[in-house]
């Protein structure tokens, strides 16, 4: 597999060679000028081979190959002329500049694959090296001494680098040649005459009195050290021939690697709630699953006859109804009224202010919540579940004043969960692994990776958001509704209806499961609303009651809940 850099300013040059090279699964990197390719060239260095076009827009294609030639480090490297020009004076211009090939438009396959293979074998790079083995030989030294020759002189040359950006601009220094002297000879002594090159032509620019060279010198340098990484790297990838796939994958393998691979234990929390509180703030909105923000964005996309698709949608997901509502709230109305109907907020919206939002939410992807037996499918039947038993228990418990919010109390109260997923995509999944194996409550697995737990999460961006304060108050104390200044009565049938969905595995949470569920008359929650109910309430019975709903919820298809 090669590096292969293209400098073609034509988009269909640039796509008939990135499918070539991609069937010949070599990496591929395009440039459009003269001044970006060889910015490129110097920053990435593994380039095996440039193909290059003479006649572009704006520019001359020679004077690149001029430029590479004239350069001590750079001279070497392998250009193919891929040009629409067949004039004899530039061919002849190209081939008097070493070129490895002059070829005609349109892109050959065969041909192209031809010219690489000509240029790996013996890839220009190892020109600036004496040969490992015959070199060892002739030292008497092993491959391993070799390789720590190259590192050193690696940490001598940024050691030079570093002190020639710290002199002036055309200030003679007299100990400059004492540090091109040694790094010469420590270049020597490795074998690596590209650095013995360089620094003979700065040593002759300063010798002639151009010590305006010295800075760029210094640029030199930084080159030759990222040569001799990539000469003892062989399988290092330079950044500019990553796909934007590839580097995702990167980058997300090493944030799991940083939350599954973190002993929590011996270094304390990977977050903490300042940063997590920061990161929060800087959300445009509340997270949605891909999935549904898809749903979401075809349902209110300003073309339906009505809103009530719309509203169905909204009122059965935690995301699109904290956020509607969020909306709502900050609109200048004359009633100003708290709106606390996610229903009532999709109207108020309307199909403009929705269509734009759909296509402005933050995604949480669904993947990122496939932590086996908990998927995107089950967490959101938990929370639906919990909604549902809210507004049956309030209703069969006889609250009139709760019913009415009951419902969206409980598809809100774990929004903290989805929240985290979005500024930690790994964090939740490891948090819960974690939990299960060490056999913690998941609350307390959340203190010891983030320094605070998703209540507190949804609290901060409830409040900083201006949710309901009843929706507040549920997603703060519905753990320990005990301890509720606000809405006491809502936050307990909501804790009420959690005890109900976890005891009868209505989908799944995260939290880790319990050995035994205690009865309702021997929870926090029931403590609240005892003393609220009517005298000579069948308490076993209702309980029963609640269980075989909880059951029928579990048999009812997802997306009919409401």
């Amino acid at each position: 597999m090669a590096n292969i850099l293209l400098f073609d300013d034509s988009e269909v040059a640039s796509r008939a060679m990135r499918g070539i090279l991609a069937r010949g699964q070599h990496q591929f990197a395009v440039v459009t000028e003269s001044a970006a390719a060889w910015e490129f060239i110097r920053e990435q260095v593994k380039i095996d081979l440039l193909f290059l076009e003479v006649k572009l827009r704006t520019e001359n294609g020679i004077r690149l190959i001029e430029r590479l030639r004239n350069d001590s480090m750079l001279k070497y490297l392998p250009v193919v002329v891929y040009s629409n020009v067949s004039d004899l004076l530039v061919v002849k211009t190209a081939l008097g500049l070493k070129i490895q090939h002059y070829l005609i438009k349109p892109y050959h396959e065969e041909a192209i694959y031809a010219e690489i293979a000509k240029a790996g074998a013996n890839p220009w790079r190892n020109l600036h090296f004496e040969e490992e083995k015959s070199f060892c030989t002739q030292l008497c030294i092993k491959p391993d001494e070799l390789r720590k020759l190259r590192v050193d002189l690696m940490a001598a040359i940024e050691d030079t680098r570093q002190a020639f950006m710290a002199i002036p601009d055309e200030h003679q220094h007299p100990e400059v040649f004492e540090r091109i002297s040694a790094l010469a000879e420590q270049a020597e002594a490795a074998g690596v005459w590209g650095v013995v090159d360089c620094l003979k032509a700065l040593r002759g620019n300063l010798e002639s009195g151009y010590w305006y060279m010295l800075r760029p010198a210094a640029a030199d340098l930084g080159f030759a050290w990222r040569l001799i990484f990539c000469h003892l790297n062989p399988g290092h990838v330079p950044e500019g021939f990553i796909s934007d796939q590839e580097r995702k994958e990167m980058q997300e393998a090493r944030e799991r690697n940083r939350w599954f691979g973190t002993d929590v234990k011996a270094s304390g929390p990977i977050s903490t709630q300042k940063i997590v509180e920061s990161q929060l703030d800087a959300l445009p909105g509340c997270p949605v699953i891909d999935t549904v923000a898809a749903a979401f964005q075809m349902t209110a996309d300003g073309r339906a006859s009505s809103l009530h698709h719309v509203m169905d949608l909204v009122a059965r997901d935690p995301g699109l109804s904290a956020q509607v509502l969020v909306a709502a709230n900050r609109l200048d109305r004359d009633d100003m009224t708290p709106v606390e109907d996610p229903r009532l907020a999709v109207s108020l919206l309307g199909e403009i202010k929705l269509n734009s939002m759909a296509r402005a939410l933050p995604l949480v992807e669904e993947r990122y919540l496939h932590i086996p037996p908990i998927t995107w499918s089950n967490f959101w039947m938990f929370q639906v579940g919990v909604a549902q038993l809210a507004k049956y228990s309030a209703e069969h418990l006889e609250f009139r004043g709760l019913v009415a919010n009951a419902f969206t109390a409980g598809l809100l109260h774990d929004l903290g969960k989805l929240l985290l997923l979005r500024i930690y995509p790994y964090a939740f999944q490891a948090i819960v692994a974690y939990a299960r194996k060490e056999t913690l409550a998941l609350q307390e697995a959340e203190q010891r990776f983030i320094g605070c737990t998703t209540r507190t999460i949804g609290d901060h961006f409830a409040r900083k958001n201006d949710l309901p304060k009843v929706y507040c108050s549920v997603i703060r104390w519905v753990e320990t509704p005990e301890e509720a200044t606000d809405d006491p009565e809502m936050v307990a049938v909501v804790s009420l209806a959690r005890h109900f969905c976890l005891a009868s595995h209505v989908g799944n949470c995260g939290d880790t499961p319990k050995d035994h569920y205690p009865p309702v008359a021997e929870t926090a929650a029931w403590r609240v609303l005892q003393d609220s109910v009517f005298p000579g309430f069948d308490l076993k019975n209702f309980e029963a009651q609640a269980h075989a709903y909880c059951h029928e919820l579990k048999q009812t298809p997802p997306g009919s809940a409401t």
